[in-house]
């Protein structure tokens, strides 16, 4: 079995501020980020579907101890977003600083916008550089 969505395809698209995800033709489940199967069903039958970027924050956390060779990075809020089609992914909240988060922020809207994603270059851990959704609030 191959994968219809590779990991490295969804990054390339990620990298260009498109948000890819798999939409299964037996149930209708959108999942992203992708899989091999259909995340309600396990079904096989999946097309490629660009996501609109847009949901509402599910939950978040506040890192103040960032990963190696993103030190200058830290803190930040990573926030988990229920998209607008239905899968949940995380991503960087970006334009509000952590030191004023609050639990406020559960519930909101947000999208990604034309803030594009983040690319982070590699580390000894990673097999090279993987780009991050940035999510801005919306009014």
């Amino acid at each position: 079995m191959e994968y219809k969505l590779t990991f490295e395809a969804y990054n390339k698209a990620l990298k260009k501020n498109k948000l890819l995800g798999l939409t299964c033709k037996d149930c209708g489940t959108i999942t992203a980020p992708p899989k091999m199967v259909c995340s309600e069903c396990a079904g096989t039958n999946l097309d490629i579907v660009e996501l609109s970027g847009k949901g509402t924050i599910k939950t978040f956390t506040l890192n103040n101890v960032a990963a190696e060779g993103r030190e200058c990075e830290a803190p930040y809020t990573i926030v988990l977003v229920e998209l607008a089609e239905g899968p949940w992914i995380m991503g960087n909240l970006m334009v509000i600083d952590p030191a004023v988060v609050t639990m406020d922020l559960i519930g909101r809207p947000v999208s990604m916008g034309k803030l594009g994603p983040k690319v982070f270059p590699g580390d000894k851990y990673s097999a090279g550089d993987s780009a991050r959704p940035l999510f801005n609030l919306e009014s």
